[in-house]
């Protein structure tokens, strides 16, 4: 079993600061790509930001420049700062990593449960 669990979300004010924290555990053999994505209702799941286990990073064009992934991997863990925050950034955020299990050793694309980011104008 391999659980995926964010925090770190809430509410702040446009201009202000969060930093999202999402933890992988259970039964894992190795991680590849964590990463976040967000979505509102109504709208389709959408890319935020990756970044593999060798450190490398992809954005979204709207987040670029305000908004940085980083990840322990000794701790399965990978954050998203979000700075500069605007009020369409207003979404529930989601963890997702690519996990090999030991008892299958392929990878599998685990999902949290979303952690709700709320940006007032």
């Amino acid at each position: 079993q391999v659980q995926v669990v964010e925090s770190g979300g809430g509410l702040v004010r446009a201009g202000g600061a969060l930093r999202l924290s999402c933890a992988a555990s259970g039964s894992i053999f190795s991680i590849n790509a964590m990463g976040w994505y967000r979505q509102a209702p109504g709208n389709q799941r959408e890319l935020v930001a990756t970044i593999t286990n060798g450190g490398r990073t992809n954005y979204a064009e709207s987040v670029k420049g305000r908004f940085t992934i980083s990840r322990d991997n000794a701790k399965n863990t990978v954050y998203l700062q979000m700075t500069s925050l605007k009020p369409e950034d207003t979404d529930v955020y989601y963890c997702n990593a690519e996990v090999a299990p030991y008892d299958s050793r392929r990878y599998f694309s685990y999902w949290g449960q979303g952690t709700q980011v709320t940006v007032s104008s």
